[in-house]
């Protein structure tokens, strides 16, 4: 059994929360209970109630946690929450657990908002277009849509949680050959053109759904006899939670 006093602490200081200071805390409500299993989920949907019962948890961490109101949980599940540190620490930003599953070494921060990384850009091993696009999509789980790169392999790749002109003209100046971000934004399709980037657009939901289980490994490793519990997939209908 794990303390919430422990698993909150462990969460504020693996997501960095002290420099969000506009963001609220982890602790989303007050619990005191013990916890031996977790449920991870983006946001609540309609049956999140019968599966916190059906999976005997004794808390919930939400990305979305705004998206509560109506839901009736019972009184004494705890609730952790994160939105802005959750995207930035594990999803497409500086991400070190995602630079590892696509390859990525020698990296560098790529584009700044207030003062924190946007992105990075770093080398992966010489491949051809097929193959990298290839395994960015079984990553993921997919993708929204895609530009091939005009090179014949791919050895320098950009990842930002952004998509802008200046930002794939600087990728493209310091050699990359692949940008890979969550949403296509029309106003950065003339330097997608100019550079000839290669540009994979992995969807904003299923980023932050790679960023769901690998919060899910982050707290198998740190807490052994936690049982983590991600939720059910849903329906397309069930998963528009806008950001």
């Amino acid at each position: 059994m794990i303390s919430p006093n422990n698993l909150a602490n462990f969460l504020d200081q693996y997501l960095n929360t002290a420099i969000y200071p506009d963001e609220p805390p982890i602790v989303h409500s007050q619990f005191g209970r013990s916890v031996s299993r977790l449920g991870l989920a983006l946001d609540p949907w309609p049956s999140l109630t019968e599966w916190v019962k059906d999976a005997r948890l004794d808390a919930l961490f939400l990305h979305h946690p705004n998206k509560l109101e109506g839901t009736t949980l019972p009184n004494d599940i705890g609730i952790l929450a994160s939105h802005l540190p959750f995207d930035e620490r594990l999803a497409l930003g500086f991400n070190l657990r995602l630079a590892d599953a696509l390859g990525m070494v020698s990296l560098q921060p790529l584009g700044y908002r207030k003062e924190r990384p946007l992105g990075m850009i770093g080398n992966v091993l010489p491949q051809t277009v097929s193959a990298f696009y290839k395994s960015v999509t079984e990553t993921f789980g997919g993708r929204e849509e895609a530009r091939t790169c005009e090179r014949d392999e791919v050895t320098r790749v950009a990842v930002v949680a952004a998509m802008t002109g200046d930002l794939m003209r600087e990728a493209s100046q310091r050699g990359a050959q692949v940008y890979i971000t969550g949403q296509m934004r029309q106003p950065a399709r003339e330097a997608m053109l100019d550079t000839g980037l290669g540009v994979i657009i992995v969807g904003h939901r299923r980023s932050e759904e790679w960023a769901l289980r690998a919060l899910a490994h982050v707290l198998r490793e740190r807490f052994a006899p936690l049982t983590v519990v991600l939720p059910p997939r849903r329906s397309a209908a069930e998963t528009s939670v806008t950001p």
